[in-house]
């Protein structure tokens, strides 16, 4: 036998025994629910006849099927979002009991890429440390544009919740959340205490941004959010592809500072505004404004946005509609009592800096305009990070 062929019998020896191997299974485990944060969901688009394709998060032709599938207006009546484009209905896929819309972000990608990763590592280390998709591991995506209080979204996690308790043979759930999802679940125990109760043991909120996020998303409305930055960047969603998608998204109103909370450090929105005195002369001074009055400013600020879809220019500007829903949400949240019997753990970390005031302009570049928010760049001052008042994740 020649060198070559030892090592040809070696190379199917080792592939023979690597797709024979069985994951270590643990039958004793409790069972673990994953639910993700903002955008952290596969979204698929169904047609009339249909047919599916996945919209967010994919790579190419990214932007044009965003724009055609996914901007959306909101229904006062209802509190839903629905797509512009009427032909198009977005739907989770439920794949892997769950998992598959919130593992890898985009499954063809032929390498992987960190950037659309969500929970995979961690579904990874699960899986080894002798947990089964189906039995104790699972899965709970969502649409991220609708309201965190949205009956059809809750009425979808109280049945995850009883089909993950029934498929694990009675036993009671792991709720592990990541960022906005911490707010779903939250609206969730407030709505139906009794239903959090049956089947949850503990909840584990990682990063929640409980009292909202108040400088991220102040910047997420005016000039758009990103997802990948660099080079990456040029083949996603540009920021104001995104900006006109979040400006009809409850989700992100629910994430503007809590009215309602005891700030420490109350969040500001800061301009450097360009004041003429009476003789002509220019000089810039500095306003701030707290979460009620930013609201004003950014509402004048959005006064003249639009896009542009199927060929009719569609205004979109601040919708009040929706701030009127988000302080219903906010004080559904402010209510909220955890039921005793589970064990809650609130995880974040003090050392990592979070955007909790947002400034535009400088004393040298003034703003001039308050439309011009929507083109500059807004810079962040963060909390100090002594713990105190976590923007992502004070006190449920």
């Amino acid at each position: 036998m020649t060198l070559l062929e030892e090592l040809i019998r070696a190379i199917e020896l080792w592939l023979r025994i690597v797709k024979e191997q069985v994951p270590l299974v643990d039958p004793t485990l409790d069972p673990v629910l994953l639910v993700p944060g903002i955008a952290g969901s596969i979204l698929e688009a169904v047609d009339d006849a249909g047919n599916k394709e996945r919209v967010w998060v994919r790579i190419l032709a990214a932007e044009h099927e965003f724009r055609e599938k996914l901007w959306s207006k909101f229904d006062a009546s209802t509190g839903e979002t629905v797509s512009v484009n009427e032909k198009t209905r977005i739907i989770v896929p439920e794949d892997r009991y769950g998992l598959y819309a919130i593992d890898t972000l985009d499954p063809d990608m032929i390498i992987g890429d960190e950037t659309v990763y969500y929970y995979h590592d961690m579904i990874v280390e699960m899986i080894k440390w002798g947990y089964q998709e189906g039995k104790t591991l699972f899965g709970f995506g969502y649409d991220f544009r609708q309201s965190n209080r949205l009956s059809e979204t809750l009425d979808r996690f109280s049945k995850k919740l009883e089909s993950v308790y029934t498929a694990s043979g009675g036993k009671k759930i792991n709720l592990i959340t990541h960022s906005m999802g911490g707010l779903l679940v939250k609206c969730f125990v407030s709505l139906h205490s009794d239903v959090f109760e049956k089947y949850v043991k503990s909840w584990i909120a990682i990063a929640a941004p409980f009292q909202g996020a108040p400088g991220y998303i102040t910047t997420s409305l005016l000039n758009g959010m990103s997802f990948v930055e660099g080079w990456e960047s040029k083949f996603f969603i540009s920021k104001w592809c995104m900006q006109q998608l979040l400006l009809e998204c409850p989700s992100i109103y629910e994430l503007l500072a809590n009215p309602n909370f005891q700030w420490k450090d109350t969040p500001l929105l800061q301009i450097w505004r360009e004041n003429l005195d009476n003789d002509g002369k220019k000089s810039a001074l500095l306003e701030s404004y707290e979460p009620a009055e930013a609201i004003k400013m950014i509402e004048e600020a959005l006064s003249k946005n639009e896009i542009v879809a199927d060929g009719m220019h569609i205004p979109v500007p601040l919708n009040l509609d929706i701030l009127k829903w988000a302080k219903e949400t906010h004080d559904i949240l402010s209510s909220t009592k955890l039921p005793e019997s589970v064990k809650f753990y609130n995880i974040y970390g003090t050392d990592y800096d979070t955007p909790h005031t947002v400034c535009y302009g400088t004393e040298h570049h003034p703003v001039s305009n308050l439309n011009n928010l929507l083109y500059a760049q807004g810079k962040y001052v963060y909390v100090d990070g002594d713990g105190s008042v976590p923007v992502e994740s004070a006190k449920v």
